[in-house]
Protein backbone atom coordinates (compact mmCIF):
# COMPACT_ATOMS: atom_id res chain seq x y z
CA UNK A 1 0.00 0.00 0.00
CA UNK A 2 1.59 3.24 -1.09
CA UNK A 3 0.78 6.78 -2.13
CA UNK A 4 -0.20 9.91 -0.28
CA UNK A 5 -2.17 9.52 2.93
CA UNK A 6 -5.59 11.14 2.60
CA UNK A 7 -8.61 11.43 4.88
CA UNK A 8 -10.35 8.82 2.74
CA UNK A 9 -7.45 6.39 2.94
CA UNK A 10 -7.20 6.89 6.72
CA UNK A 11 -10.85 5.89 7.06
CA UNK A 12 -10.41 2.86 4.83
CA UNK A 13 -7.27 1.72 6.64
CA UNK A 14 -9.08 2.15 9.95
CA UNK A 15 -11.79 -0.21 8.71
CA UNK A 16 -9.20 -2.73 7.53
CA UNK A 17 -7.41 -2.85 10.88
CA UNK A 18 -10.67 -3.51 12.70
CA UNK A 19 -11.69 -6.20 10.22
CA UNK A 20 -8.37 -8.00 9.86
CA UNK A 21 -7.33 -8.03 13.51
CA UNK A 22 -10.85 -8.33 14.90
CA UNK A 23 -10.59 -5.34 17.20
CA UNK A 24 -13.41 -4.94 19.70
CA UNK A 25 -13.22 -1.14 19.44
CA UNK A 26 -11.73 1.35 17.00
CA UNK A 27 -8.22 2.70 16.43
CA UNK A 28 -8.16 6.36 17.46
CA UNK A 29 -6.68 9.22 15.52
CA UNK A 30 -5.07 11.95 17.64
CA UNK A 31 -4.45 15.35 16.13
CA UNK A 32 -2.36 18.01 17.87
CA UNK A 33 -4.09 21.34 17.26
CA UNK A 34 -1.92 24.41 16.95
CA UNK A 35 -5.08 26.48 16.58
CA UNK A 36 -8.71 25.44 16.24
CA UNK A 37 -9.03 27.32 12.97
CA UNK A 38 -6.78 24.78 11.26
CA UNK A 39 -9.65 22.28 11.16
CA UNK A 40 -11.59 24.48 8.77
CA UNK A 41 -14.80 24.14 10.77
CA UNK A 42 -15.94 24.14 14.38
CA UNK A 43 -14.24 21.17 16.11
CA UNK A 44 -16.91 21.07 18.79
CA UNK A 45 -17.10 21.93 22.47
CA UNK A 46 -14.12 20.81 24.59
CA UNK A 47 -15.02 18.17 27.17
CA UNK A 48 -13.83 17.94 30.76
CA UNK A 49 -12.00 14.61 30.73
CA UNK A 50 -8.75 12.89 31.46
CA UNK A 51 -6.84 12.12 28.28
CA UNK A 52 -7.28 8.38 28.83
CA UNK A 53 -11.04 8.95 29.13
CA UNK A 54 -11.06 10.89 25.86
CA UNK A 55 -9.39 7.88 24.20
CA UNK A 56 -11.98 5.58 25.77
CA UNK A 57 -14.78 7.60 24.22
CA UNK A 58 -13.06 7.92 20.84
CA UNK A 59 -12.39 4.20 20.49
CA UNK A 60 -16.13 3.72 21.00
CA UNK A 61 -16.85 6.06 18.08
CA UNK A 62 -17.17 9.44 19.75
CA UNK A 63 -15.35 12.55 18.57
CA UNK A 64 -13.69 14.36 21.44
CA UNK A 65 -11.90 17.67 21.91
CA UNK A 66 -9.89 18.56 25.02
CA UNK A 67 -7.66 21.52 25.81
CA UNK A 68 -5.79 23.20 28.67
CA UNK A 69 -9.00 24.38 30.29
CA UNK A 70 -10.80 21.03 30.18
CA UNK A 71 -8.18 18.31 30.66
CA UNK A 72 -8.66 16.97 34.19
CA UNK A 73 -5.46 14.97 34.73
CA UNK A 74 -2.56 17.17 35.93
CA UNK A 75 0.10 14.73 34.72
CA UNK A 76 -1.37 14.57 31.20
CA UNK A 77 -1.81 18.35 31.22
CA UNK A 78 1.94 18.63 31.75
CA UNK A 79 2.69 15.99 29.11
CA UNK A 80 0.86 17.97 26.43
CA UNK A 81 2.37 21.29 27.46
CA UNK A 82 -0.90 22.70 28.76
CA UNK A 83 0.27 23.32 32.33
CA UNK A 84 3.24 22.89 34.61
CA UNK A 85 3.43 19.68 36.61
CA UNK A 86 2.16 20.28 40.17
CA UNK A 87 4.77 20.21 42.90
CA UNK A 88 3.09 17.26 44.60
CA UNK A 89 3.74 15.11 41.56
CA UNK A 90 7.08 16.65 40.59
CA UNK A 91 8.49 15.87 44.05
CA UNK A 92 7.35 12.25 43.94
CA UNK A 93 5.12 12.69 47.00
CA UNK A 94 1.98 12.19 44.93
CA UNK A 95 3.01 8.72 43.80
CA UNK A 96 3.78 7.79 47.39
CA UNK A 97 0.33 9.00 48.35
CA UNK A 98 -1.29 6.87 45.65
CA UNK A 99 0.61 3.83 46.89
CA UNK A 100 2.42 3.47 43.56
CA UNK A 101 5.94 3.89 44.96
CA UNK A 102 7.25 3.93 48.52
CA UNK A 103 10.25 6.15 47.84
CA UNK A 104 9.69 9.79 46.85
CA UNK A 105 13.00 9.79 44.95
CA UNK A 106 11.71 7.05 42.67
CA UNK A 107 8.53 8.98 41.93
CA UNK A 108 10.52 12.16 41.28
CA UNK A 109 12.81 10.31 38.88
CA UNK A 110 9.83 8.87 37.01
CA UNK A 111 8.45 12.34 36.34
CA UNK A 112 11.85 13.85 35.52
CA UNK A 113 12.28 11.34 32.71
CA UNK A 114 8.74 11.78 31.38
CA UNK A 115 8.74 12.95 27.73
CA UNK A 116 6.53 15.99 27.15
CA UNK A 117 5.76 18.82 24.77
CA UNK A 118 7.00 22.33 25.42
CA UNK A 119 4.63 24.54 27.37
CA UNK A 120 1.92 26.15 25.20
CA UNK A 121 3.11 24.38 22.05
CA UNK A 122 -0.40 23.15 21.14
CA UNK A 123 -3.89 24.56 21.63
CA UNK A 124 -5.76 21.32 22.04
CA UNK A 125 -6.23 17.67 21.11
CA UNK A 126 -8.75 16.24 18.69
CA UNK A 127 -9.54 12.53 19.08
CA UNK A 128 -11.76 10.42 16.82
CA UNK A 129 -12.21 6.89 15.50
CA UNK A 130 -10.19 6.44 12.31
CA UNK A 131 -13.27 5.21 10.46
CA UNK A 132 -14.84 8.67 10.92
CA UNK A 133 -11.73 10.78 10.36
CA UNK A 134 -12.26 14.30 8.99
CA UNK A 135 -8.55 15.08 9.14
CA UNK A 136 -5.25 13.26 9.02
CA UNK A 137 -4.08 12.46 12.58
CA UNK A 138 -0.57 12.84 13.93
CA UNK A 139 -0.68 9.63 15.96
CA UNK A 140 -2.85 6.52 16.01
CA UNK A 141 -3.63 4.84 19.33
CA UNK A 142 -5.05 1.33 19.67
CA UNK A 143 -6.35 -0.23 22.89
CA UNK A 144 -7.38 -3.89 22.81
CA UNK A 145 -6.54 -7.43 23.83
CA UNK A 146 -2.81 -8.12 23.77
CA UNK A 147 -3.05 -10.83 21.09
CA UNK A 148 -4.71 -8.38 18.71
CA UNK A 149 -2.10 -5.72 19.35
CA UNK A 150 0.59 -8.33 18.69
CA UNK A 151 -0.37 -8.49 15.02
CA UNK A 152 -0.16 -4.72 14.65
CA UNK A 153 3.33 -4.78 16.18
CA UNK A 154 4.31 -7.56 13.77
CA UNK A 155 3.02 -5.47 10.87
CA UNK A 156 5.12 -2.56 12.11
CA UNK A 157 8.19 -4.78 12.55
CA UNK A 158 7.86 -5.92 8.94
CA UNK A 159 7.52 -2.30 7.80
CA UNK A 160 10.83 -1.54 9.53
CA UNK A 161 12.68 -4.37 7.81
CA UNK A 162 12.67 -6.81 10.71
CA UNK A 163 14.27 -4.59 13.35
CA UNK A 164 13.23 -5.57 16.86
CA UNK A 165 10.56 -3.36 18.37
CA UNK A 166 11.71 -1.63 21.55
CA UNK A 167 9.18 -0.05 23.91
CA UNK A 168 9.58 2.46 26.71
CA UNK A 169 7.30 2.80 29.74
CA UNK A 170 7.32 3.81 33.39
CA UNK A 171 3.99 2.01 33.90
CA UNK A 172 2.80 5.58 34.34
CA UNK A 173 1.02 7.81 31.78
CA UNK A 174 0.42 4.81 29.53
CA UNK A 175 -1.93 6.59 27.14
CA UNK A 176 -0.63 10.15 27.15
CA UNK A 177 3.13 9.49 27.24
CA UNK A 178 3.70 5.90 26.13
CA UNK A 179 1.09 5.72 23.37
CA UNK A 180 0.87 9.31 22.15
CA UNK A 181 3.80 11.58 22.99
CA UNK A 182 6.56 8.99 22.59
CA UNK A 183 5.31 7.86 19.15
CA UNK A 184 4.98 11.53 18.15
CA UNK A 185 8.34 12.77 19.40
CA UNK A 186 10.36 9.67 18.48
CA UNK A 187 8.34 8.83 15.34
CA UNK A 188 8.08 5.16 16.21
CA UNK A 189 5.64 2.62 17.59
CA UNK A 190 5.53 2.28 21.37
CA UNK A 191 3.66 -0.35 23.36
CA UNK A 192 2.49 0.03 26.95
CA UNK A 193 0.98 -2.30 29.53
CA UNK A 194 -1.39 0.32 30.84
CA UNK A 195 -0.99 2.20 34.11
CA UNK A 196 -2.58 2.95 37.47
CA UNK A 197 -4.38 5.99 36.08
CA UNK A 198 -5.99 4.59 32.94
CA UNK A 199 -6.95 1.34 34.65
CA UNK A 200 -8.66 3.32 37.40
CA UNK A 201 -10.32 5.94 35.17
CA UNK A 202 -11.40 3.98 32.07
CA UNK A 203 -12.97 0.71 30.98
CA UNK A 204 -9.71 -0.80 29.71
CA UNK A 205 -9.82 -4.52 30.49
CA UNK A 206 -7.31 -6.42 32.58
CA UNK A 207 -6.21 -8.33 29.47
CA UNK A 208 -5.97 -5.22 27.31
CA UNK A 209 -2.97 -3.03 26.57
CA UNK A 210 -2.34 0.05 24.45
CA UNK A 211 0.03 1.12 21.69
CA UNK A 212 0.55 4.11 19.47
CA UNK A 213 2.39 4.86 16.24
CA UNK A 214 2.85 7.79 13.81
CA UNK A 215 0.31 8.02 11.00
CA UNK A 216 3.17 7.75 8.50
CA UNK A 217 3.49 4.07 9.43
CA UNK A 218 -0.20 3.29 8.95
CA UNK A 219 -0.10 2.25 5.25
CA UNK A 220 2.78 -0.19 5.72
CA UNK A 221 1.22 -1.71 8.83
CA UNK A 222 -2.11 -2.26 7.08
CA UNK A 223 -0.36 -3.69 4.04
CA UNK A 224 1.38 -6.34 6.13
CA UNK A 225 -1.73 -7.05 8.20
CA UNK A 226 -3.44 -7.89 4.92
CA UNK A 227 -0.65 -10.37 4.21
CA UNK A 228 -0.81 -11.84 7.73
CA UNK A 229 -4.56 -12.38 7.35
CA UNK A 230 -3.96 -14.84 4.51
CA UNK A 231 -2.24 -17.46 6.65
CA UNK A 232 -0.49 -16.48 9.87
CA UNK A 233 -3.41 -15.00 11.80
CA UNK A 234 -5.93 -17.80 11.15
CA UNK A 235 -3.26 -20.47 11.66
CA UNK A 236 -2.15 -19.06 15.01
CA UNK A 237 -5.70 -18.56 16.23
CA UNK A 238 -6.59 -22.07 15.11
CA UNK A 239 -4.15 -23.50 17.71
CA UNK A 240 -3.39 -26.48 15.49
CA UNK A 241 -0.10 -27.21 17.26
CA UNK A 242 -1.87 -27.33 20.61
CA UNK A 243 -4.54 -29.63 19.16
CA UNK A 244 -1.81 -31.93 17.84
CA UNK A 245 -0.15 -32.04 21.28
CA UNK A 246 -3.40 -32.91 22.98
CA UNK A 247 -4.07 -35.54 20.37
CA UNK A 248 -0.68 -37.18 20.99
CA UNK A 249 -1.24 -37.14 24.73
CA UNK A 250 -4.76 -38.53 24.55
CA UNK A 251 -6.42 -35.24 25.44
CA UNK A 252 -4.93 -35.46 28.93
CA UNK A 253 -3.05 -32.18 28.72
CA UNK A 254 -4.78 -29.67 30.93
CA UNK A 255 -2.77 -26.48 31.19
CA UNK A 256 -5.11 -25.12 33.85
CA UNK A 257 -4.01 -27.91 36.17
CA UNK A 258 -0.32 -26.99 35.98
Amino acid sequence: MSGKITVGSVREMGRKIVSIVGLATHPVGVRFLRGYEENGDDPGEPQSLRYCQALMKARRREKVLINADTITCPAAASVFGFKQLPEGLRSGKGLVGFGIVKDEAVGKRMFERMPRLKLDSIAGLSLYPLVEADEIPDVIVVEDEVERLMWIVLGYLHAKGGDRVLSSTAVLQATCVDSTITPYLDQRLNLSYGCYGCRDATDIGSGEAVLGFPVSDLPAIVEHLTFLAQKAIPASRGKNALAALRGREGNNTDCTAL
